[in-house]
């Protein structure tokens, strides 16, 4: 099954865990803590899967362009005024 589809079968199964839910409550009713606590484990599950469907759709519009970057060494003029990192400017020792 492809990502879209398993994300359609949690959607599914999470619905029919509502449902079940909310019968539950009418038979229990809806004062207690154990029917509250799982009323609001359902709700981050809805939320969850939600925030998983946003991230897992694909992106929309184009890709940005890819930045080829050359194998050839730099030209060294770019460093002359730089300190090597860690070992300080190159005309002084270390303390």
């Amino acid at each position: 099954m492809s990502l879209q589809d398993e994300l359609t079968a949690v959607q599914r199964c999470l619905d029919d865990l509502v449902r079940s839910v909310g019968r539950l409550e009418k038979q229990v009713g809806d004062d207690g803590l154990d029917i509250r606590r799982i009323r609001t484990d359902t709700d981050h599950l809805r939320e969850s899967v939600a925030l998983l469907r946003q991230t897992a759709a694909p992106p929309v519009g184009p890709r940005p362009d890819l930045v080829t970057i050359p194998d050839t060494p730099y030209d060294t003029s770019l460093w002359t005024d730089s300190d090597d990192e860690g070992l300080g400017a190159r005309d002084r020792r270390a303390p």
